[in-house]
C-alpha cells in the first residue's frame, strides 16, 4: 500500500533503451551502460534550447521524467538502488529521565543507510532524495524501519519509541499517514508508545499543516516533539499552537551548559514556558557529566548524547557513573 503521491522510484536498468518525447516526436535511443546512457543524456538531451519540453524516460521505467532529473538519478544509481531495495536499518539511542534516576524513558531510532558493504551518511540519502523527488518514499520508508525494528527488539510497553519524520513529505495527513499506522496495526508495537518528532533539518514554513500533521498523530493516540527548539519553536504563540508532547532543545545550546550564561539563560527560558504549556523537554547532544547535571538541576526532564549512550542496533541499557 502506497500513497500515490509517495514516489515509488523505479529502477534502472544496465542497458535497454533510452524514449526522449519532445512535443509530437519521439525517439527511441539504445544504450548498452548506465554510463552510455549518462553520456546520451548530457549529449543528447541537455544540448536542447527549451528543455521543459522534453521529457524521457528508459525502458525499465512507467513516467517520463524531466532531463535533469534522470540524469541525475542515473550519477547516483548506487542511490536510488539502495532505496529501492529499503537498504537499511535502525540503530537506537538511549534517552534518560534526569529527574528519575536516570531510568531508560525511550529510545530514538536513526536511520542508518547501507550499500555494498559501506555505511552512507543519512543527510546523503535524503538530500538525493529531496532532489529526485523520493523524499516522501524514504520518509515513509524510514518510518516504517523504525516501527518494525522496534517490534523486533521487543522494546518494553513502558519505553517509548522517538521516530523523525519530514512535515513536507506528507501532503494530507488523514491519507499518508495510513501506511504509518497500518505498519503500527501490524507490529508489536503500541501507539503511545511512539512520538514522532519533525527532524531538525526541515524548516517549517507552514505551522497550519504541521498543526494538522499532531493532530492526526494524536487521533490515533501518538505523541509528537518538535526538535531544534533553539531555531524558532520556542515563542510561546508557536507552542500553544502546536501543542507538542516534548520539545528537544539542540546540542548547540547544551554543549558547555554548565559554565555559559546566555545558553543557561536561554535553557530556563524554555523551561517556563514548557511548565506552562505542561509540554516536557527533552535535552540533546549531552556529552559530559557536568552537562547532565545542570540540565537535571534546572528541571530539564529527559536526556541524550553521546555521554548517555550512542546509536546502537540493539536497544542497550546505558552504564553511568553519575
Amino acid at each position: 500500500m502506497h500513497c500515490t503521491d509517495c514516489g515509488v522510484p523505479d529502477n534502472i536498468s544496465r542497458s535497454g533503451v533510452l524514449f526522449i518525447k519532445r512535443e509530437q516526436m519521439q525517439e527511441e535511443l539504445n544504450y548498452q551502460s548506465l554510463e552510455e546512457l549518462e553520456q546520451l543524456l548530457q549529449k543528447k538531451i541537455l544540448n536542447y534550447d527549451d528543455r521543459s519540453e522534453v521529457l524521457v524516460k528508459t525502458s525499465s521505467q512507467l513516467g517520463f521524467y524531466e532531463p535533469n532529473q534522470l540524469l541525475d538519478l542515473v550519477k547516483n544509481h548506487d542511490l536510488l538502488e539502495l532505496i529501492s531495495s529499503n537498504s537499511f536499518t535502525t540503530h537506537f539511542q538511549p534517552i534518560i529521565d534526569l529527574q528519575k534516576n536516570n531510568e531508560i524513558f525511550a529510545y530514538e531510532c536513526l536511520l542508518r543507510p547501507h550499500w555494498k558493504g559501506q555505511s552512507v551518511p543519512p543527510f546523503k540519502l535524503f538530500e538525493f532524495a529531496r532532489e529526485t523527488n523520493l523524499h516522501n518514499y524514504l520518509d515513509q520508508k524510514a518510518r516504517e524501519s523504525s516501527i518494525v525494528s522496534g517490534s523486533r527488539q521487543h522494546v518494553p510497553s513502558h519505553v517509548k519509541l522517538f521516530i523523525n519524520f519530514l512535515p513536507s513529505s506528507i501532503y494530507n495527513p488523514e491519507y499518508c499517514l495510513q501506511h504509518t499506522f497500518k505498519i503500527v496495526r501490524e507490529n508489536d508495537i503500541l501507539p503511545d508508545q511512539l512520538v514522532f518528532e519533525v527532524v531538525e533539518s526541515e524548516k517549517i514554513h507552514d505551522i497550519d499543516h504541521l498543526e494538522s500533521i499532531f493532530k492526526t498523530y494524536k487521533k490515533s493516540g501518538m505523541q509528537v516533539a518538535l526538535d531544534d527548539v533553539g531555531a524558532g519553536y520556542s515563542t510561546l504563540e508557536v507552542l500553544e499552537k502546536l501543542q507538542p508532547d516534548f520539545v528537544k532543545i539542540d546540542r548547540d545550546y547544551i554543549s558547555h551548559c554548565d559554565t555559559t550564561l546566555e545558553k543557561q539563560l536561554f535553557l530556563k527560558s524554555v523551561i517556563n514556558v514548557a511548565t506552562k504549556l505542561n509540554i516536557k523537554v527533552l535535552a540533546e547532544g549531552i556529552e559530559r557529566i557536568e552537562e547532565l547535571q545542570f540540565c537535571r538541576d534546572i528541571g530539564i526532564h529527559y536526556g541524550q548524547g553521546y555521554f548517555i549512550g550512542k546509536p546502537s542496533p540493539e536497544i542497550m541499557v546505558p552504564i553511568m557513573s553519575v
